[in-house]
């Protein structure tokens, strides 16, 4: 497996760059950059270009709605072109409340636009002229629709690469589908390997069957926070205000994509409580709900040996690249906690 981390959208992200650096010479293989409503991921991801060598560098997510397929082509190439090919575009319908709380659009049709955005994208990066009739996207713009002077056009400048990977954030069933059948990587979220057959098994088999042999086999990112020592439950504590968010505050009732896949996990009961609780502006008694069974299964916490069968448990249910969330047991540097997880996934 592949080890990576993800920048996130909290704090000085600058500081979180720098850090970068040193998991870098650690063996770290790949960051995320998350945006959500923070700041833009493109902006941060070229400024990791300029402060690390060779690991890959990739966008979690940039979401299909408030950029347009050809901006997000230039933003692909651009990216590729000032890392030396190290680029991984991240895309994603997100959700609701941000596409239309924080960017203003409609949230529709979001599985049919992944799709397009995807094939728009690779067309722009392979040069070809952007000639696109879908249900959602029409290039050149139909005359009717604009000025009727719109032609098709290819990308000016060359990428680095004509082919960029192209990972999608999925957690519904006919979303993963689709992502195990035409995209180059899945990014799940609150992956439970021990679950993950249950949940998403036949999904991911439905799309296999229709992917084409040119992509190869479909990369997997999961992971959670680590950390080694022998407070376990102490250690997983820090986790769930994190996992409260999501749970229950990520979306409304009847919305919540993260709150489904708890339900599909047999959370059930909790899961509804922990959204009662967190929309109700409890997040204290929300977290304190999160079960720990979840907790176990989501990170990998604990001693050495028993940290080292979570990596495997990943692993064996497909995980190709090993997200983590480094926290040291004893204050010390994620760097060397990084080298030590590194050795493990070897």
């Amino acid at each position: 497996m592949k080890l990576s981390t993800q920048l996130m959208y909290a704090g000085n992200p600058r500081e979180a760059a720098d850090q970068v650096a040193a998991l870098e010479k650690s063996g770290l293989d790949t960051v995320w950059v998350a945006e959500a409503y923070g700041f833009d991921s493109p902006t941060l991801m070229g400024y990791l270009a300029a402060k690390t060598e060779t690991v890959e560098i990739g966008s979690a997510i940039l979401n299909v709605y408030s950029r347009t397929p050809g901006a997000l082509a230039q933003t692909a190439a651009g990216l590729d072109n000032v890392s030396g090919g190290r680029a991984i575009l991240g895309l994603g319908a997100s959700g609701p409340q941000v596409i239309e709380g924080w960017h203003g659009l409609p949230y529709d049709k979001p599985l049919g636009r992944t799709r397009e955005v995807v094939d728009i994208v690779r067309m722009a990066l392979r040069r070809e002229r952007l000639v696109h009739d879908g249900k959602i996207f029409h290039l050149p713009l139909p005359e009717g629709q604009g000025t009727g002077l719109g032609k098709p056009l290819k990308m000016l400048t060359k990428p680095e690469r004509p082919s960029i990977p192209v990972y999608v954030a999925a957690l519904g069933q006919k979303n993963v589908e689709g992502t195990a059948e035409y995209a180059d990587g899945w990014l799940p979220f609150l992956y439970a390997p021990e679950k993950a057959h249950l949940v998403w098994g036949d999904a991911l088999a439905a799309g296999a069957a229709k992917r084409p042999d040119d992509l190869g086999p479909l990369e997997v990112v999961a992971g959670g926070m680590v950390c080694v020592g022998d407070d376990v439950k102490g250690m997983l504590d820090l986790a769930r205000p994190m996992f409260a968010l999501y749970i229950g505050g990520m979306g409304a009732k009847g919305r919540n994509f993260y709150n489904t896949l708890a339900c599909e996990y047999g959370f059930e009961a909790e899961a509804a409580k922990i959204q009662e609780l967190y929309l109700g502006g409890n997040k204290r008694d929300a977290e304190a709900v999160v079960p720990l069974e979840l907790l176990e299964m989501v990170n990998l916490v604990g001693p050495a040996s028993y940290v080292r069968e979570r990596i495997a448990a990943f692993r064996e249910s497909g995980v190709t690249n090993l997200q983590v969330m480094p926290v040291p047991a004893d204050g010390g540097d994620p760097a060397a906690l990084v080298a030590q997880v590194k050795e493990w996934v070897a």
